[in-house]
């Protein structure tokens, strides 16, 4: 039996090559003035999520990863 992808967790996170679950940081939509140079800087970048959370997406998404 096929399973299926949760579309939730599909459009939130990524897969690395090496297998690691990647996501974008929040706080980029609005409310950008007041925020500062730093805060925007260290939000750019993907973050990685620790094992024990990217278990839980893995289980979501059976297909993204090998």
């Amino acid at each position: 039996m096929k399973l299926k992808t949760k579309k939730a967790a599909a459009k939130r996170f990524t897969f690395s090559a090496t297998g690691k679950v990647k996501f974008g940081h929040a706080g980029r939509r609005h409310l950008l003035s007041k925020k500062s140079n730093s805060k925007m800087l260290g939000i750019r970048a993907d973050g990685y999520m620790s094992d024990g959370d990217a278990k839980h997406v893995r289980k979501c998404m059976p297909y993204g990863s090998k």
